[in-house]
């Protein structure tokens, strides 16, 4: 019989508790409960995209097919709601474990080794040493070069635990006290440049683009737009 992905998560959790458990182990572990919980997030998010997409075809025949269109879009919305914010916590708590590696992967076991579990390819591996990347969120996150040969070349980030990485950087980003963290849009952020929508109390939407800098005969001067 095939096991469901939550029962496979609980049993490796069960796994990774006990005694003698080596940090070998629980990177592996680890890995294989974040493949399980993002396959499981997968499955879920599909059939809210069958059930749009089958809303969506409805939509063509309003308005006497609304009523049921809005019930199959509601339906999308609730669908495995409950199971998404009942693995949400494993993939934050995975996440910043793997962020700030508080297990102590990468001490314990070295860079060769940490590589050889997350599977990353020589020439990718060989390049990361070359970068001077000698910690595990540069490895996973930043360079998201877990199973690295499945996705060389591809414009996007992808991967079990660099999901887990990125669901604890944007909670972290979502909930920092106000001010904590620098402005994105300032002159060294990485935004800086791009126009901000700004909403005003009365509802309009301002566009707010950054000082320009000229410079002419009489010097340089910085102009507010």
């Amino acid at each position: 019989m095939t096991m469901s992905h939550p029962q496979a998560v609980l049993i490796l959790a069960g796994i990774a508790q006990k005694p003698g458990t080596t940090k070998r182990d629980s990177l592996t572990i680890a890995r294989r409960v974040l493949r399980r919980i993002c396959a499981y997030r997968e499955a879920i998010h599909d059939q809210r995209r069958a059930l749009r997409r089958e809303a969506a075809k409805l939509r063509a025949f309003e308005p006497f097919t609304k009523q049921q269109a809005d019930a199959l879009e509601q339906q999308a919305r609730d669908y495995g709601a409950a199971q998404l914010e009942a693995v949400r916590p494993v993939l934050l708590a995975y996440g910043g474990d793997l962020i700030r590696d508080h297990s102590g992967y990468m001490e314990a076991l070295g860079f060769d080794a940490v590589c050889d579990l997350l599977n990353v390819n020589t020439v990718e591996r060989e390049q990361a040493r070359r970068d001077g990347v000698d910690d595990l969120s540069g490895l996973v996150f930043v360079h998201n070069l877990e199973d690295s040969a499945s996705h060389r070349g591809e414009d996007f980030k992808q991967g079990p635990l660099f999901e887990a990485c990125f669901a604890a950087m944007g909670h972290f980003i979502r909930t920092a006290p106000k001010g904590t963290l620098p402005d994105p849009f300032s002159p060294h952020g990485p935004l800086y440049g791009a126009p901000v929508r700004m909403v005003q109390p009365d509802g309009t939407v301002t566009v707010k683009r950054p000082d320009l800098t000229v410079h002419d005969a009489s010097g340089s001067r910085v102009v507010k737009r």
